[in-house]
């Protein structure tokens, strides 16, 4: 049976480094994505948001990683993640800033994806599936 394939959305990459919670649902994620625990899909566009936002002075100091240490993460997840490359413009009706992420959801139909952010969750199409953190955790992560 193939994986199923979800979109990490950037706000629970960061919250999974920056928590002092080993066991929260972010960190978990995060912790099987470094170890190829479960399918994910990645773009350019994705991977350039993860690191521009893990560079941002006030997260970089809440993770306290280096910036070879971010882009040692990030090439990790990039070897256990699946590179798709959508169609800008794909998605209809998201927030600007979040178009990458509705793109990326958009070029494979059915593909999740795992967000904290109600407010893109709100501007994906109806039948966009849309796990929280903690849904993911006990819904696909527990069940492996």
């Amino acid at each position: 049976m193939p994986r199923r394939l979800v979109v990490v959305d950037t706000n629970v990459l960061v919250s999974g480094l920056i928590t002092s919670q080993v066991g929260s649902p972010p960190c978990r994620i995060v912790h099987a994505m470094l170890h190829g625990r479960f399918g994910f899909v990645l773009s350019l566009d994705l991977l350039a948001e993860y690191r521009k936002v893990l560079l941002r002075p006030k997260i970089k100091a809440l993770h306290g990683l280096t910036e070879n240490e971010v882009d040692a993460v990030l090439t990790t997840i990039t070897t256990n993640g699946i590179m798709r490359e959508p169609k800008r413009g794909q998605a209809r009706e998201v927030n600007p800033g979040d178009q990458h992420i509705g793109d990326l959801v958009e070029s494979a139909s059915g593909t999740p994806l795992v967000s904290g952010d109600l407010v893109l969750k709100q501007s994906l199409p109806m039948n966009a599936i849309v796990f929280s953190p903690l849904e993911f955790v006990e819904q696909v992560l527990e069940r492996r």
